[in-house]
C-alpha cells in the first residue's frame, strides 16, 4: 500500500545567511525610522511660534488695513509687505500681542497679535506675511479700501458657519480669492463653538476661515453660540474698530455707513444689563452722528447688521417668531424697561438691516410693527416706506437647517432652505443690489433684489 506523501513544509532558516537577512531587515527599519525622524525635526515649523489664524479687518481709519493672528508662544508682531509687482517686502509694521486664557479646564493659552498697516494705497493691491523670525506665515493678499464716496463696494455676507458642514465655505474661498469682494460680513455664530475642547473647536475654525479672511476685510457682530465665558472667545479673537471689544462698532465703506451691534445684551443678562443700556445709548449717538446732513449726504445708505432677527417666518420658536420679540420691542421684565430696536432704527431712517440665526434665507417686505410698506404694488422696493430685512443664516454648521412655519407670513417676500449666502453690492447712492446664491444648487442666484432709494433717512418714511 503507497504511503500518501508527506506536504512539504517550508520553515525559517536558522543558518548564517537567515541570521543575516533578519538582522539586515532589521538595520533597515531602524534606519528607515531615524531618517523620518530627523525628517520629521527638520521639516516641522517650530509649532510654538508658527503664526497661524490670520485674518484682516478694516479698522475704520482711512488708508489702513489690520492684520491679526495667533501663536501658541509669545513672539514678536511684525507684519511685512509690500506692493504687488514692487519688491517683495519693502515695508515693515510691528504690533503688539495680548494673552487670551481659555476659560476651560485647562485653561489653554494662545497669544493674539495685531499689527496695523497705515499710510496705503487706496485700492492698491499688496501682498503680506506676518509673524517674526521665529516662524512666518504663507503669502497673502489684499487689496485696500478705496476710500472714496463714490466707490461701489461688493459684500458676501453670512451667518451660522461652523467648522462642521461648512457648506458654503469652498465657493466662498474661491470667489474670494479671485477678488469677487471688497468686505466679507460674518453676521454671527462662528465655529460651532469656539470654546469646545478647549479652545482647539476655535483654533480650527479661524485656520479655516483663514482661506478667506486673510485676502479680504472679515468683518463680525456676536452670535449666541459666541456665548461661554462672557463671550470672551469672540472678544479676544476679532478685532474690529472702535473700543468695544468688538461688540459694536460702525464705520463706512463708499456711501455706506454700517454698523454692527449685539443682540445677544437682550438674552445674556447674566453678562449684566448694563451693556444693553450702554449699546442703546451708544447706537442712538451713532445713529445721530451719521443723519448730520452733511454726513448723510456723503453716505446716504446706513446698514445694520445683528445676529438674531426682530422678524423670521421659521417654526423653531425663536425670538423673532413671537410678536413680543426682544430684539425689536425690547424687554419689560428688567428694571429699568429694556428698550427695544425697530423704533430706533426706524426713527433714524435705517434703510437695510441684516441678520443671521436662522438657518435659512428670507428676504422680508419694508415692514415696520408687522405691517408692509412697499413703495408700490408694482415696485415694492422703490421708495419704500419702511426698513428692508434679509436674514441669511444658512452658510452651513452642524446644526443643519431649520424649517419654515406652512404659510408665509404677510411680510415674508421669499425664503429658502438652500445651503448658500448673499452677495450685495453698493451700486451708488441710490442704488442697492443683492443676490442669494444656492450652493445646493451649484452656485444658482435663486433670489435678486433692487433697493431703490432716491430719499433716504427718517423723511423717506412720509
Amino acid at each position: 500500500m503507497t504511503r500518501a506523501r508527506t506536504p512539504e513544509r517550508h520553515v525559517i532558516s536558522t543558518s548564517a545567511d537567515g541570521e543575516t537577512q533578519i538582522k539586515m531587515k532589521m538595520e533597515l527599519r531602524i534606519l528607515l525610522y531615524l531618517c523620518a525622524l530627523i525628517a520629521a525635526v527638520c521639516c516641522v515649523p517650530p509649532i510654538g511660534t508658527q503664526p497661524e489664524q490670520v485674518h484682516i479687518s478694516y479698522p475704520g481709519v482711512k488708508n489702513s488695513m489690520l492684520v491679526t493672528w495667533s501663536t501658541a508662544n509669545k513672539t514678536e508682531s511684525i507684519v511685512e509687505y509690500g506692493l504687488w509687482g514692487g519688491k517683495l517686502f519693502s515695508h515693515m509694521a510691528k504690533g503688539n500681542s495680548s494673552v487670551f486664557i481659555d476659560g476651560g479646564p485647562e485653561h489653554r493659552a494662545m497669544y493674539v497679535h495685531r499689527v496695523t498697516l497705515t499710510d496705503l494705497i487706496p485700492a492698491a493691491s499688496y501682498v503680506y506675511h506676518c509673524g517674526s523670525d521665529a516662524g512666518w506665515s504663507d503669502i497673502f493678499y489684499f487689496t485696500s479700501l478705496n476710500e472714496s464716496v463714490s466707490f461701489s463696494p461688493r459684500f458676501a455676507l453670512f451667518g451660522d458657519m461652523g467648522n462642521e458642514n461648512p457648506q458654503s465655505l469652498s465657493r466662498l474661498q474661491k470667489e474670494t480669492q479671485i477678488g469677487m469682494y471688497d468686505v466679507i460680513l460674518h453676521i454671527g455664530d462662528f465655529a460651532y463653538d469656539m470654546h469646545e475642547d478647549n479652545g482647539r473647536i476655535g483654533d480650527e475654525f479661524m485656520r479655516q476661515i483663514q482661506s478667506i479672511a486673510a485676502y479680504t476685510p472679515y468683518m463680525t457682530c456676536p452670535g449666541n453660540h459666541e456665548w461661554a465665558y462672557n463671550f470672551s472667545h469672540y472678544r479676544s479673537r476679532f478685532s474690529m474698530p472702535g473700543h468695544t471689544e468688538n461688540l459694536w462698532y460702525s464705520w463706512n465703506v463708499g456711501p455706506a455707513h454700517i454698523i454692527s451691534f449685539s443682540t445677544e445684551v437682550y438674552f445674556y443678562l447674566e453678562y449684566g444689563l448694563d451693556l444693553l443700556f450702554k449699546q442703546y445709548d451708544w447706537l442712538q449717538a451713532d445713529l445721530q452722528e451719521a443723519n448730520r446732513p452733511e454726513n448723510r449726504a456723503l453716505r446716504p445708505w446706513i446698514i445694520t447688521m445683528g445676529h438674531r432677527p426682530m422678524y423670521c417666518s421659521d417654526d423653531d420658536g425663536d425670538d423673532c417668531t413671537q410678536f413680543q420679540s426682544y430684539v425689536r420691542l425690547g424687554r419689560n421684565d428688567t428694571m429699568p424697561v429694556a428698550p427695544g430696536l425697530e423704533d430706533l432704527f426706524y426713527q433714524y431712517g435705517v434703510d437695510l438691516e441684516l441678520w443671521a440665526h436662522e438657518h435659512t434665507y428670507e428676504r422680508l417686505w419694508p415692514v415696520y410693527g408687522y405691517k408692509v410698506f412697499n413703495g408700490s404694488s408694482e415696485e415694492p422696493y422703490v421708495n419704500p416706506k419702511a426698513p428692508v430685512h434679509i436674514i441669511t443664516g444658512s452658510a452651513g454648521c452642524r446644526e443643519k437647517h431649520d424649517g419654515f412655519i406652512p404659510k408665509p407670513r404677510d411680510w415674508s417676500a421669499f425664503r429658502s432652505t438652500d445651503y448658500g449666502y448673499t452677495r450685495m453690492r453698493l451700486i451708488n447712492t441710490t442704488h442697492l443690489y443683492l443676490e442669494q446664491v444656492s450652493d445646493d444648487q451649484y452656485g444658482k442666484v435663486i433670489d435678486q433684489m433692487t433697493l431703490v432709494k432716491e430719499k433716504h433717512g427718517a423723511d423717506a418714511w412720509r
